[in-house]
């Protein structure tokens, strides 16, 4: 996944239109494949700068002294003293100082000033929406289920394809539930995963503020929604006898959730200008997953650290 630097977030081609026929049809096809059965960077940099401050290209300028260069490829001090980077990366945070030589006025002696800047690598934190649902299935050790299984993932991702979002199966479970009228039935446990596709190489970038991956996540979640609640009604009207696997009405559930990488963290305390980005771990902190925030660990002596040795 790629960042910008404190930029706009990233842009791709203009979802289209998903009328509702079409959920109808998702919905009809996934209840007759029920029926019929039977027969895996580049990151951006964090400075300190007002909250509106917006970077259009992939540098961080800091003001400097021409007297000091930069031996260094990734970084360039121009003519009027600013220090630029260029590809910057994650092991290129850390603290940087810039000398200065200066006189007031032509009678006074030089003077001199030393300044130190921390300089963060950053990323977009991994945000994405995770639903559960469940149906009653045939035995546990059928068949049946695993090609039910296939057939659902295959008609959610046609479902959000135009929003280049992509569905995950992260977790499927067949249980055997006690009902209170109806005795032991056979149930399977679906947890998914919705993320939005990175659009930015995409031969016409769009331009839209829809195009935003939050945009598009969140009219994802309704078109799921949408999809579950058909199929509820498909069954309402059905005047035959239920197929053997059938979605559980009110099963469905849907939470937003907001992870950094491994080795980035969320701080408020130490990057307020910025709270919600995931900023690299300092030395003496370290996130070995995709958490919130950093773990201490005195012994981590490097930025990024994503285990504490």
């Amino acid at each position: 996944m790629e960042a910008s630097a404190l930029g706009p977030a990233r842009r791709g081609r203009r979802p289209t239109r998903v009328a509702g026929s079409l959920l109808s049809r998702a919905a009809i096809l996934l209840f007759i494949s029920a029926f019929l059965v039977r027969v895996p960077t580049s990151v951006g940099h964090l400075v300190r700068l007002p909250r509106a401050f917006r970077l259009t290209k992939d540098s961080v300028k800091i003001v400097g002294s021409t007297s000091f260069p930069v031996e260094n490829r990734t970084a360039q001090i121009t003519s009027t003293g600013s220090l630029v980077f260029q590809n910057f990366e994650e092991s290129m945070s850390g603290i940087y100082t810039c000398f200065l030589e200066y006189k007031p006025t032509v009678e006074e002696t030089v003077k001199r000033l030393q300044l130190k800047y921390a300089i963060y690598a950053y990323r977009e934190p991994h945000y994405y929406y995770q639903f559960t649902a469940r149906y009653h299935a045939a035995p546990c050790n059928s068949i049946y289920n695993i090609s039910f299984e296939k057939k659902l993932l295959q008609i959610l991702s046609k479902l959000l394809l135009d929003l280049s979002c992509e569905i995950s199966l992260l977790k499927s479970e067949c249980h055997h539930v006690k009902m209170q009228r109806a005795g032991l039935q056979n149930e399977l446990f679906f947890t998914f995963s919705v993320s939005s596709l990175d659009t930015e190489k995409g031969p016409k970038p769009c331009t839209d503020h829809n195009c935003e991956p939050s945009k598009r996540l969140f009219k994802a979640k309704n078109l799921i929604e949408r999809f579950f609640n058909q199929q509820v009604e498909i069954l309402g009207r059905r005047a035959e006898q239920l197929p053997q696997i059938y979605y559980i009405e009110g099963t469905l559930q849907m939470v937003w959730i907001n992870r950094c990488f491994p080795g980035y963290g969320m701080n408020v305390q130490q990057h307020p200008k910025c709270p919600e980005c995931c900023v690299i771990c300092s030395p003496g902190s370290y996130n070995p997953r995709d958490g919130i925030h950093c773990l201490q660990c005195n012994s981590s002596l490097v930025y990024g650290a994503k285990t504490c040795l």
